[in-house]
Protein backbone atom coordinates (compact mmCIF):
# COMPACT_ATOMS: atom_id res chain seq x y z
CA UNK A 1 0.00 0.00 0.00
CA UNK A 2 1.35 3.41 -0.94
CA UNK A 3 2.46 5.55 2.03
CA UNK A 4 0.55 8.79 2.56
CA UNK A 5 2.24 11.96 1.34
CA UNK A 6 4.31 13.70 4.02
CA UNK A 7 2.76 16.77 5.61
CA UNK A 8 3.88 19.53 7.93
CA UNK A 9 2.11 17.75 10.79
CA UNK A 10 3.75 14.38 10.09
CA UNK A 11 7.21 16.02 9.97
CA UNK A 12 6.43 17.84 13.23
CA UNK A 13 5.48 14.55 14.93
CA UNK A 14 8.69 12.89 13.69
CA UNK A 15 10.89 15.70 15.02
CA UNK A 16 8.93 16.31 18.22
CA UNK A 17 8.29 19.92 17.23
CA UNK A 18 5.13 21.97 17.02
CA UNK A 19 3.26 22.29 13.74
CA UNK A 20 3.81 26.07 13.80
CA UNK A 21 7.58 25.73 14.21
CA UNK A 22 7.88 23.33 11.28
CA UNK A 23 5.62 25.48 9.11
CA UNK A 24 7.59 28.64 9.87
CA UNK A 25 10.90 26.87 9.25
CA UNK A 26 9.81 25.62 5.84
CA UNK A 27 8.41 29.00 4.84
CA UNK A 28 11.38 31.00 6.16
CA UNK A 29 9.04 32.96 8.42
CA UNK A 30 9.01 33.74 12.11
CA UNK A 31 11.91 33.44 14.55
CA UNK A 32 13.03 29.83 14.30
CA UNK A 33 16.50 28.85 15.50
CA UNK A 34 18.79 28.31 12.44
CA UNK A 35 19.80 24.86 13.71
CA UNK A 36 16.14 23.89 13.94
CA UNK A 37 15.55 25.17 10.42
CA UNK A 38 18.32 22.91 9.13
CA UNK A 39 16.83 19.91 10.99
CA UNK A 40 13.38 20.59 9.55
CA UNK A 41 14.67 21.08 5.99
CA UNK A 42 16.71 17.86 6.20
CA UNK A 43 13.71 15.87 7.47
CA UNK A 44 11.47 17.36 4.78
CA UNK A 45 13.92 16.39 2.03
CA UNK A 46 14.29 12.87 3.33
CA UNK A 47 10.52 12.47 3.59
CA UNK A 48 9.99 13.81 0.07
CA UNK A 49 7.87 16.72 1.28
CA UNK A 50 6.87 19.38 -1.28
CA UNK A 51 5.16 22.55 -0.17
CA UNK A 52 2.10 23.53 -2.21
CA UNK A 53 2.30 27.34 -2.59
CA UNK A 54 -1.20 27.59 -4.05
CA UNK A 55 -2.76 25.84 -1.06
CA UNK A 56 -0.73 28.01 1.29
CA UNK A 57 -1.84 31.15 -0.52
CA UNK A 58 -5.47 30.03 -0.37
CA UNK A 59 -5.31 29.49 3.39
CA UNK A 60 -3.52 32.79 3.92
CA UNK A 61 -6.12 34.65 1.90
CA UNK A 62 -8.98 32.92 3.67
CA UNK A 63 -7.54 33.86 7.05
CA UNK A 64 -7.25 37.51 5.98
CA UNK A 65 -10.69 37.70 4.38
CA UNK A 66 -12.44 35.45 6.93
CA UNK A 67 -13.89 33.19 4.29
CA UNK A 68 -14.01 35.57 1.31
CA UNK A 69 -13.33 34.51 -2.27
CA UNK A 70 -9.67 33.78 -3.00
CA UNK A 71 -8.02 35.94 -5.66
CA UNK A 72 -4.61 34.47 -6.48
CA UNK A 73 -2.03 36.46 -8.45
CA UNK A 74 -0.20 35.44 -11.63
CA UNK A 75 2.59 37.37 -13.33
CA UNK A 76 2.59 38.25 -17.05
CA UNK A 77 6.26 38.97 -17.75
CA UNK A 78 7.53 40.83 -20.81
CA UNK A 79 11.13 41.48 -21.83
CA UNK A 80 12.45 44.79 -23.13
CA UNK A 81 15.15 43.49 -25.46
CA UNK A 82 18.12 45.75 -26.25
CA UNK A 83 17.54 45.28 -30.00
CA UNK A 84 13.85 46.25 -29.72
CA UNK A 85 12.55 49.61 -28.61
CA UNK A 86 9.21 48.54 -27.16
CA UNK A 87 7.91 45.11 -26.11
CA UNK A 88 4.32 46.27 -25.88
CA UNK A 89 2.96 45.47 -29.32
CA UNK A 90 -0.67 44.83 -30.18
CA UNK A 91 -0.13 41.07 -30.14
CA UNK A 92 1.25 41.18 -26.59
CA UNK A 93 -1.60 43.39 -25.44
CA UNK A 94 -4.15 40.91 -26.80
CA UNK A 95 -2.34 37.99 -25.16
CA UNK A 96 -2.48 39.74 -21.79
CA UNK A 97 -6.12 40.72 -22.23
CA UNK A 98 -7.15 37.15 -23.02
CA UNK A 99 -5.07 35.81 -20.16
CA UNK A 100 -6.42 38.37 -17.71
CA UNK A 101 -10.05 37.61 -18.59
CA UNK A 102 -9.56 33.87 -18.20
CA UNK A 103 -7.61 34.33 -14.96
CA UNK A 104 -10.47 36.39 -13.51
CA UNK A 105 -12.94 33.65 -14.44
CA UNK A 106 -10.82 31.16 -12.51
CA UNK A 107 -10.37 33.36 -9.44
CA UNK A 108 -6.98 34.85 -10.22
CA UNK A 109 -5.52 38.26 -11.00
CA UNK A 110 -2.92 38.75 -13.74
CA UNK A 111 -0.34 41.50 -13.16
CA UNK A 112 2.22 42.72 -15.73
CA UNK A 113 5.98 43.09 -15.21
CA UNK A 114 8.56 44.27 -17.77
CA UNK A 115 12.17 43.19 -17.31
CA UNK A 116 14.55 45.82 -18.68
CA UNK A 117 12.26 48.77 -17.91
CA UNK A 118 12.55 51.09 -14.87
CA UNK A 119 15.49 49.19 -13.46
CA UNK A 120 13.67 45.86 -13.40
CA UNK A 121 16.26 43.07 -13.67
CA UNK A 122 15.60 39.32 -13.65
CA UNK A 123 17.01 39.16 -10.13
CA UNK A 124 14.76 41.97 -8.90
CA UNK A 125 11.75 40.33 -10.54
CA UNK A 126 12.62 37.06 -8.80
CA UNK A 127 12.76 38.87 -5.46
CA UNK A 128 9.42 40.64 -6.04
CA UNK A 129 7.61 37.48 -7.10
CA UNK A 130 9.00 35.55 -4.14
CA UNK A 131 8.15 38.25 -1.58
CA UNK A 132 4.60 38.53 -2.92
CA UNK A 133 4.02 34.80 -3.06
CA UNK A 134 3.49 34.75 -6.84
CA UNK A 135 4.26 31.31 -8.23
CA UNK A 136 2.62 31.35 -11.69
CA UNK A 137 4.53 33.08 -14.51
CA UNK A 138 3.15 33.78 -17.99
CA UNK A 139 6.11 34.65 -20.24
CA UNK A 140 5.24 36.84 -23.23
CA UNK A 141 6.93 36.31 -26.63
CA UNK A 142 10.45 37.56 -27.29
CA UNK A 143 11.82 38.43 -30.71
CA UNK A 144 15.14 36.75 -29.92
CA UNK A 145 15.67 33.52 -28.00
CA UNK A 146 15.02 34.61 -24.38
CA UNK A 147 17.11 33.68 -21.37
CA UNK A 148 15.04 33.36 -18.20
CA UNK A 149 17.47 31.04 -16.42
CA UNK A 150 18.14 33.77 -13.83
CA UNK A 151 14.83 33.08 -12.07
CA UNK A 152 14.83 30.58 -9.23
CA UNK A 153 12.63 28.08 -11.04
CA UNK A 154 12.15 25.86 -8.00
CA UNK A 155 9.57 28.47 -6.94
CA UNK A 156 7.57 28.84 -10.15
CA UNK A 157 5.35 27.21 -12.71
CA UNK A 158 5.45 28.87 -16.13
CA UNK A 159 4.10 28.88 -19.67
CA UNK A 160 5.80 30.61 -22.61
CA UNK A 161 3.43 32.03 -25.24
CA UNK A 162 5.51 31.34 -28.35
CA UNK A 163 8.04 29.01 -30.03
CA UNK A 164 10.69 28.15 -28.64
CA UNK A 165 12.30 28.62 -25.24
CA UNK A 166 15.40 26.67 -24.18
CA UNK A 167 16.77 28.69 -21.23
CA UNK A 168 15.04 27.00 -19.51
CA UNK A 169 12.86 24.64 -21.55
CA UNK A 170 9.26 25.36 -20.51
CA UNK A 171 5.74 24.48 -21.60
CA UNK A 172 4.60 26.58 -24.59
CA UNK A 173 1.31 27.77 -26.04
CA UNK A 174 1.38 29.21 -29.55
CA UNK A 175 -0.32 29.42 -32.93
CA UNK A 176 -0.25 26.30 -35.12
CA UNK A 177 1.57 28.04 -37.97
CA UNK A 178 2.03 24.96 -40.14
CA UNK A 179 -1.62 23.90 -40.06
CA UNK A 180 -2.75 27.51 -40.52
CA UNK A 181 -0.64 27.89 -43.69
CA UNK A 182 -1.87 24.62 -45.22
CA UNK A 183 -5.48 25.71 -44.61
CA UNK A 184 -4.70 29.11 -46.18
CA UNK A 185 -3.19 27.48 -49.28
CA UNK A 186 -6.22 25.22 -49.67
CA UNK A 187 -8.45 28.29 -49.55
CA UNK A 188 -6.38 30.00 -52.26
CA UNK A 189 -6.65 26.92 -54.50
CA UNK A 190 -10.43 26.92 -54.06
CA UNK A 191 -10.54 30.54 -55.23
CA UNK A 192 -8.54 29.83 -58.37
CA UNK A 193 -5.13 31.21 -57.44
CA UNK A 194 -2.33 29.22 -59.07
CA UNK A 195 0.85 31.19 -58.34
CA UNK A 196 0.90 32.12 -54.65
CA UNK A 197 4.08 33.82 -53.47
CA UNK A 198 5.35 34.04 -49.88
CA UNK A 199 7.08 37.24 -48.71
CA UNK A 200 8.41 37.17 -45.14
CA UNK A 201 11.30 38.42 -43.02
CA UNK A 202 13.91 35.81 -42.15
CA UNK A 203 13.79 36.64 -38.44
CA UNK A 204 10.04 36.03 -38.23
CA UNK A 205 10.33 32.79 -40.15
CA UNK A 206 13.20 31.46 -38.05
CA UNK A 207 11.57 32.44 -34.76
CA UNK A 208 8.72 30.02 -35.49
CA UNK A 209 11.16 27.37 -36.74
CA UNK A 210 10.24 28.07 -40.38
CA UNK A 211 6.78 26.58 -39.99
CA UNK A 212 5.09 29.04 -42.35
CA UNK A 213 7.70 28.65 -45.10
CA UNK A 214 7.91 24.86 -44.65
CA UNK A 215 4.15 24.48 -45.02
CA UNK A 216 4.16 26.83 -48.03
CA UNK A 217 6.88 24.83 -49.80
CA UNK A 218 5.17 21.53 -48.99
CA UNK A 219 1.90 22.72 -50.54
CA UNK A 220 3.66 23.98 -53.66
CA UNK A 221 5.52 20.70 -54.14
CA UNK A 222 2.61 18.37 -53.46
CA UNK A 223 -0.51 20.18 -54.70
CA UNK A 224 -0.83 20.06 -58.51
CA UNK A 225 -3.07 23.14 -58.37
CA UNK A 226 -0.01 25.34 -57.77
CA UNK A 227 2.81 26.50 -60.01
CA UNK A 228 6.22 27.07 -58.46
CA UNK A 229 7.01 30.57 -57.19
CA UNK A 230 10.13 30.76 -54.97
CA UNK A 231 9.41 32.40 -51.61
CA UNK A 232 11.07 35.75 -50.95
CA UNK A 233 12.64 35.54 -47.49
CA UNK A 234 14.51 38.75 -46.66
CA UNK A 235 16.53 40.26 -43.83
CA UNK A 236 14.42 43.44 -43.86
CA UNK A 237 11.41 44.54 -45.88
CA UNK A 238 12.55 46.66 -48.83
CA UNK A 239 10.34 47.84 -51.65
CA UNK A 240 12.94 47.54 -54.43
CA UNK A 241 13.80 43.93 -53.54
CA UNK A 242 10.14 42.97 -53.35
CA UNK A 243 9.26 44.60 -56.67
CA UNK A 244 12.12 42.87 -58.49
CA UNK A 245 10.84 39.52 -57.18
CA UNK A 246 7.22 40.40 -57.98
CA UNK A 247 7.96 41.37 -61.61
CA UNK A 248 10.23 38.38 -62.22
CA UNK A 249 8.11 35.57 -60.74
CA UNK A 250 4.62 37.03 -61.29
CA UNK A 251 2.72 35.66 -58.27
CA UNK A 252 -1.03 36.09 -58.60
CA UNK A 253 -1.45 36.39 -54.82
CA UNK A 254 1.10 37.50 -52.21
CA UNK A 255 1.17 36.06 -48.69
CA UNK A 256 2.92 38.37 -46.21
CA UNK A 257 2.62 40.28 -42.97
CA UNK A 258 2.18 43.95 -43.72
CA UNK A 259 -0.42 45.65 -45.90
CA UNK A 260 2.13 48.25 -47.11
CA UNK A 261 3.08 45.50 -49.57
CA UNK A 262 -0.21 46.07 -51.42
CA UNK A 263 0.91 49.56 -52.51
CA UNK A 264 4.20 48.07 -53.80
CA UNK A 265 2.18 45.56 -55.85
CA UNK A 266 -0.03 48.32 -57.25
CA UNK A 267 3.05 50.29 -58.34
CA UNK A 268 3.93 47.25 -60.47
CA UNK A 269 0.53 47.34 -62.19
CA UNK A 270 -1.45 44.98 -59.94
CA UNK A 271 -5.08 45.77 -59.16
CA UNK A 272 -6.09 44.20 -55.85
CA UNK A 273 -8.28 42.14 -55.82
CA UNK A 274 -9.22 42.29 -59.53
CA UNK A 275 -5.95 40.93 -60.93
CA UNK A 276 -3.99 39.98 -57.80
CA UNK A 277 -4.66 39.05 -54.21
CA UNK A 278 -2.98 39.71 -50.87
CA UNK A 279 -3.24 37.71 -47.63
CA UNK A 280 -1.88 38.82 -44.25
CA UNK A 281 -0.26 36.20 -42.02
CA UNK A 282 -1.23 38.14 -38.90
CA UNK A 283 -4.33 40.32 -39.19
CA UNK A 284 -3.44 42.27 -36.05
CA UNK A 285 -0.66 44.07 -37.95
CA UNK A 286 -2.76 45.26 -40.89
CA UNK A 287 -3.31 48.98 -41.46
CA UNK A 288 -6.20 48.58 -43.91
CA UNK A 289 -9.02 46.04 -44.41
CA UNK A 290 -7.43 42.81 -45.56
CA UNK A 291 -8.00 39.07 -45.89
CA UNK A 292 -5.77 37.04 -43.64
CA UNK A 293 -5.12 34.98 -40.55
CA UNK A 294 -6.18 35.91 -37.05
CA UNK A 295 -3.62 34.11 -34.88
CA UNK A 296 -6.06 34.47 -31.94
CA UNK A 297 -3.75 35.99 -29.31
CA UNK A 298 -6.60 36.33 -26.81
CA UNK A 299 -7.37 32.64 -27.08
CA UNK A 300 -3.66 31.84 -26.76
CA UNK A 301 -3.44 33.94 -23.59
CA UNK A 302 -6.53 32.30 -22.13
CA UNK A 303 -5.28 28.79 -22.86
CA UNK A 304 -1.85 29.59 -21.41
CA UNK A 305 -3.44 30.79 -18.16
CA UNK A 306 -5.53 27.63 -17.94
CA UNK A 307 -2.43 25.47 -18.25
CA UNK A 308 -0.53 27.64 -15.78
CA UNK A 309 -3.24 27.40 -13.11
CA UNK A 310 -3.48 23.65 -13.68
CA UNK A 311 0.24 23.34 -12.91
CA UNK A 312 -0.20 25.29 -9.69
CA UNK A 313 -3.13 23.15 -8.64
CA UNK A 314 -0.99 20.04 -9.17
CA UNK A 315 1.92 21.68 -7.32
CA UNK A 316 4.14 21.30 -10.39
CA UNK A 317 6.85 23.87 -9.78
CA UNK A 318 10.20 24.05 -11.52
CA UNK A 319 11.43 23.28 -15.02
CA UNK A 320 9.33 20.44 -16.46
CA UNK A 321 11.05 17.18 -17.27
CA UNK A 322 9.13 16.92 -20.56
CA UNK A 323 8.10 20.37 -21.85
CA UNK A 324 4.97 20.32 -24.01
CA UNK A 325 3.68 22.61 -26.76
CA UNK A 326 -0.03 23.39 -27.10
CA UNK A 327 -1.05 24.89 -30.46
CA UNK A 328 -4.19 26.64 -31.68
CA UNK A 329 -4.83 27.11 -35.40
CA UNK A 330 -5.35 30.64 -36.72
CA UNK A 331 -8.85 31.73 -37.69
CA UNK A 332 -9.55 32.92 -41.22
CA UNK A 333 -10.57 36.57 -41.62
CA UNK A 334 -12.36 37.54 -44.81
CA UNK A 335 -11.36 40.80 -46.47
CA UNK A 336 -11.42 42.88 -49.68
CA UNK A 337 -7.89 41.95 -50.82
CA UNK A 338 -8.92 38.52 -52.07
CA UNK A 339 -11.52 37.52 -54.60
CA UNK A 340 -14.49 35.62 -53.28
CA UNK A 341 -14.89 31.91 -53.69
CA UNK A 342 -17.19 30.78 -56.48
CA UNK A 343 -20.68 30.00 -55.20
Amino acid sequence: MKSPAPTVRSIARTLGLSHTTVSDALRGKGRVDPATVLRVEKAAREAGYRRNPLAAAVMSELRRSRGGTFRGVLAAVDLLEPQRRDPHGAFHAELVQGGRARAANLGFKLEEFVVGADGMSVQRLDSILHSRGIHGVLLLPSWYSPDWSGLNWSRYAAVYTDYVIDRPALHCVCCNHYRSMTALMARLAERGYRRPGLYVERGRDERMQRRFSAAFRSCQENDPAFEHVPPLIVEDQRKAEFQRWFRRHKPDVVIGYFTETIAWMEECGARVPATHGFVSLNAIYTTRPCAGLDQQPRELGARAVELLIAQLQRNELGVPEWPTTTTIAARWTEGPTLRRAAS
